[in-house]
């Protein structure tokens, strides 16, 4: 199975629940942290970590030789990455999503590629689980690719936990497509159910099966559960608010540290997410 961890909002827990559910669960798990604009699965598992490798795309580049300044290039980026000015085409890496439109278009071929770098990927393991982040480097503005190279190490033979970043936009599409299940850990918050309604939305668009997990959660008859109750959601497991597990996290510590009793609700997670993909519910 593929399950995603991920949250419409920065904060919930996410991350804290991808570790626990990696070491409760019984069978081998290979754990992706896909959150690449700050990566903190690490902090928890503490992993050896074993090789990297450089993340790039690839990016245009024109020859000034060949090109006679049509516009066409600029006409067909609608990520306005290039500018037609009078000379030569102005590139703007920074902007380009490598679709590769501009090269096609190019009636007199002077376009090419170069590679870029834009992240690194850290493979390593922690007692048994295998582990692999990525790192968006600084000042770069598209995570999605770092993502997508961080994806490429799904299991079709491992329980694959996937930790996303947070919000609805492309890093999130990117991080949660082809998953079977996403468990969304939300709050009992005003903002904790707004943005847990954008995820919602955005999964069902996606035709992706989810269900929630609430964390810090004071009384369990609170508006996360009833909105999963009205919108026909499962509910797996509510994390009581406790000081304990608070101090834990803020220290490095897993859940499951302080709270093993958590060990059999998470296992208990995991089954109930098994049957609802093998039964195909949505």
């Amino acid at each position: 199975m593929k399950i995603a961890l991920a949250s419409g909002k920065g904060g919930t827990g996410k991350t804290t629940m991808a570790v626990a559910l990696a070491r409760a669960a019984r069978s081998p798990v290979r754990l992706l942290d896909c959150d690449v604009e700050g990566p903190n699965c690490h902090l928890f598992i503490k992993p050896v970590l074993e090789r990297s490798e450089i993340v790039t795309v690839s990016v245009p580049v024109v020859d000034k030789n060949l090109c006679k300044p049509c516009g066409k290039c600029a006409e067909i980026c609608r990520f306005n990455a290039i500018a037609s000015i009078k000379l030569a085409p102005l590139f703007f890496p920074e902007l380009c999503h490598a679709c590769g439109g501009c090269i096609q278009v190019c009636p007199e071929n002077a376009i090419g590629e170069i590679q870029r770098d834009v992240g690194l990927l850290e493979c390593g393991s922690s007692d048994g689980l295998e582990f692999i982040q990525g790192r968006l480097m600084i000042g770069e503005a598209m995570a999605t690719p770092v993502i997508k190279a961080v994806k490429r190490y799904q299991s079709d033979e491992l329980l694959t936990l996937i930790d996303c970043p947070p919000g609805t936009a492309c890093p999130f599409a990117a991080a949660v497509r082809g998953c079977d299940y996403v468990l969304l850990v939300t709050e009992p918050t005003p903002f904790g159910l707004h943005d847990l309604k954008l995820a919602v939305a955005t999964l069902r668009r996606m035709g992706i099966a989810a269900g929630v997990i609430v964390n810090r959660c004071v009384d369990r008859d609170n508006m996360i559960a009833a909105y999963c109750r009205e919108e026909n959601i499962p509910l797996h497991l509510q994390v009581p608010e406790q000081r304990r597990i608070a101090e834990a996290s803020s220290r490095g510590r897993m859940l499951l540290e302080v709270a093993p009793e958590f060990g059999s609700k998470l296992r208990e997670v995991l089954q109930m997410v098994t049957e609802r993909i093998s039964g195909g519910q949505r």
